[in-house]
């Protein structure tokens, strides 16, 4: 399947995209799925879930059930993933909160390799009082930045928040914030990374050399103005202290795919994937989805609603799926495929499919995908 947003072109990768007018039958500009030839006998050389902003609570039922939803669905879904990367806002980082998390890990299924990054939401102990009353005028009430990360590592098993690992031979590196606002009122909600980080990541990236290889990099905060929820998450536009450093570093890679969540914004929004020297992708949230309310803003979705994203590599493609936890299905809106190897070529056969096909069955595409597709 290939959903985007006209057709981009890369050094050595492309993201592929179609867009249609239609305006001889009276239509406005739709973006829609055309079918792309996966083989059904080639098989994924890796496959993964990546989900954020899961914000399991020790008291919130709510957050606890679509936790465990979204693991049933994705095991469903394939039960021999080769690892779940749970991307930022793990709790709200309390020690209750924690202990909820790892007794949800343990009582549902899972992969057995998983990995996490810290979010912002991980240093929000230091907004409530010893009673778990919210307190922000006593900010930090006693709680420190070393003792949220503590937490956070004590369930990841990681000497630091930044890491990396080998997985089927792709390389997964995943970063994280050093600091919250007790170090800097202007951090904000951003991600603070370090200069010896920043250090960290430009070595692993040396090793990468095979630019036909991705690279999955992941942070919890998005690249500021990237994708969906972007313009609007961040009260300074900025998500990342370090967004220029950080942005030029991966930039020097494109075959990065960089995976963030934060903005919470539902994966058939515009800009889920965009490119920009590299591929960002955003993953949407397991606890509540958001949206663009039309006016400038932002608005939340229904209550049920919850999102993430499954991965497939393959020799010359990378499948990213967005995927409905609630109703147990595919996004259509969210079905890209990041295709390996191009040298500065569109992929073969994408306007032989367009062009040819047939008036019937593009209509039958508009009505399965519905109104939401019709974006002007």
């Amino acid at each position: 399947m290939v959903i985007d947003i006209g057709i981009h072109h890369g050094r050595k990768w492309s993201v592929v995209g179609v867009k249609i007018g239609l305006l001889k039958v009276g239509l406005s500009l739709a973006l829609f799925t055309v079918p792309l030839n996966v083989k059904e006998e080639e098989k994924p050389r890796l496959s993964f879930p990546v989900i954020s902003d899961i914000h399991v609570q020790s008291w919130d039922k709510q957050s606890q059930d679509k936790f465990a939803d979204a693991l049933q669905d994705l095991n469903d879904l394939n039960p021999s993933s080769d690892l779940l990367v749970i991307n930022g806002d793990l709790t709200n980082g309390m020690s209750a909160d924690y202990e909820a998390l790892n007794e949800l890990v343990k009582s549902n299924p899972h992969p057995k390799n998983m990995a996490w990054t810290i979010g912002n939401h991980e240093f929000y102990q230091a907004w409530f009082d010893p009673n778990r009353v919210w307190r922000a005028d006593l900010f930090p009430n006693k709680e420190t930045e070393q003792a949220s990360i503590s937490r956070f590592l004590q369930l990841t098993g990681e000497k630091q928040v930044y890491y990396d690992r080998f997985i089927q031979g792709y390389h997964f590196i995943f970063l994280g914030s050093e600091q919250y606002r007790q170090s800097n009122e202007a951090n904000l909600e951003d991600a603070y990374l370090s200069p010896k980080q920043l250090d960290w990541l430009r070595t692993k990236l040396k090793d990468d050399v095979d630019a036909d290889k991705p690279v999955f990099v992941f942070l919890h905060q998005p690249l500021p103005n990237s994708v969906a929820g972007t313009h609007f998450c961040c009260t300074n536009n900025r998500a990342i202290v370090q967004h220029e450093e950080l942005k030029k570093i991966l930039s020097g890679y494109p075959q990065v795919i960089f995976f963030s969540g934060h903005t919470h914004w539902e994966l058939k929004s515009p800009d889920t994937l965009v490119k920009d020297g590299f591929t960002m992708v955003n993953s949407s949230s397991v606890r509540q989805t958001w949206t663009n309310n039309g006016n400038g803003g932002e608005v939340a979705l229904g209550a049920e609603e919850s999102e993430g994203l499954y991965v497939e590599v393959y020799k010359d493609k990378v499948a990213i799926k967005g995927r409905d936890f609630y109703r147990h299905r595919y996004i259509q809106e969210a079905q890209f495929l990041v295709v390996l190897g191009g040298n500065d070529k569109e992929p073969e056969g994408i306007h032989k499919i367009v062009e040819g096909l047939p008036l019937a069955e593009l209509f039958h595409w508009l009505n399965m995908l519905g109104k939401d597709w019709f974006r002007g």
